[in-house]
């Protein structure tokens, strides 16, 4: 590959080694593995001007695959372990307890999500269940069906839930793409399962026969003050995982025809950033206008618009997402970059000039 996988492997790999460790010995690694996901990656993101390498789209990518399922397998592991941890089954303290519970969601709602999201646009079977069960995992399942045939869609658009209006805050918006995308994906299952000529099961009940797996699981791990951690670290990923679609796609709406259909999906309907590490952390999730034109392609080989072609974020996503819980902040910050964007488009060429 023209841009090496091993800088995918060590960003996305690292917090799983001190995620566990943290949660087996507690202290210096559960505070070193949250300042790692929090702090490391900021100023990471802020010193390093490195733009991140593109893979070609026709080589070979059996191991970013492998990555990704290795990424997978390492989620399964690490997840029980965590609420084992937390729930007393190792002995740490309660301020080792506290800082694992937030890295933890933080690694599952940005790294597993990613990866996850990485694993459902894939057309091998294995791994795209990998990916569902994942999300399955986080209480979230879902999300497998109402991002791949509702959000890709209708994305930027009033009929996509997971897309954020301009001045809508987050705390508006979760609720409302939490409970919109649940049905919105269960009535498109519901209509392809109608049109189509095989009956099949609705994957609305695996959903929600494995999300009562999960939840009786971790009681098996630890009782109910088990199942309470599960929850806990199921909502902070989830946060994360909205958090994100809120950010990506913040006030840009695709404009409707004549005919009542809306204008195709372009790179201006994604907002982007440029951050060297939490790309590689986030498996370039931050490359999102060319994950909507061309989904099925491979992480490594996602492209990065120009400022020209897409809007770029002020900060990285992660940082932009922490924002986002400070809506004061986040109007302040995101409406001067959503403005000046506007006006790029359309005056772009007084771009220089802001």
């Amino acid at each position: 590959m023209t841009h090496p996988l091993r800088f995918f492997a060590i960003a996305a790999l690292t917090p799983v080694v001190l995620i566990a460790l943290g949660a087996v010995f507690g202290g210096f690694f559960a505070v070193l593995s949250l300042l790692y996901i929090t702090l490391l990656s900021f100023f990471l993101d802020e010193g390093v001007s490195k733009i991140a390498g593109t893979a070609d789209a026709d080589e070979d990518f059996t191991d970013a695959n492998r990555l990704s399922a290795m990424l997978a397998g390492a989620h399964f592991i690490l997840l029980p372990l965590v609420v084992f941890a937390i729930s007393g089954g190792t002995g740490i303290g309660v301020w080792a307890s506290l800082a694992l519970l937030i890295a933890a969601g933080l690694f599952f709602g940005q790294v597993s999500n990613s990866n996850a999201h990485e694993l459902i646009h894939r057309t091998d079977k294995c791994l795209f269940n990998m990916g569902k069960w994942v999300y399955i995992s986080l209480l979230f399942g879902h999300h497998t069906s109402a991002h791949n045939k509702v959000h890709h869609r209708f994305v930027a658009s009033e009929d996509d839930p997971n897309s954020a209006r301009e001045g809508e805050s987050f705390y508006a918006f979760a609720p409302r793409a939490w409970i919109g995308s649940f049905v919105a994906g269960y009535e498109m299952e519901k209509a392809d399962n109608a049109r189509s000529q095989k009956r099949r099961l609705n994957p609305y009940v695996t959903y929600i026969a494995g999300a009562i797996l999960m939840l009786v699981l971790a009681y098996l791990i630890g009782g109910f003050g088990a199942v309470l951690v599960y929850l806990a670290l199921c909502a902070h990923a989830q946060l994360q995982l909205l958090l994100s679609d809120y950010v990506q796609h913040y006030g840009l709406m695709r404009a409707k025809r004549e005919n009542g259909s809306y204008e195709p999906v372009g790179d201006h309907h994604s907002w982007n950033s440029p951050h060297w590490f939490t790309s590689h952390l986030m498996m370039n999730a931050p490359r999102h206008s060319d994950h909507h034109a061309h989904p099925a392609r491979p992480y490594p080989a996602l492209r990065l618009p120009t400022a020209m072609q897409a809007p770029m974020l002020p900060y990285s996503l992660p940082t932009m997402a922490t924002l986002a819980l400070m809506p004061t902040l986040w109007n302040r910050v995101m409406g001067r970059a959503l403005a000046n964007w506007n006006r790029i488009r359309t005056q772009p060429d007084n771009a220089e000039n802001l």
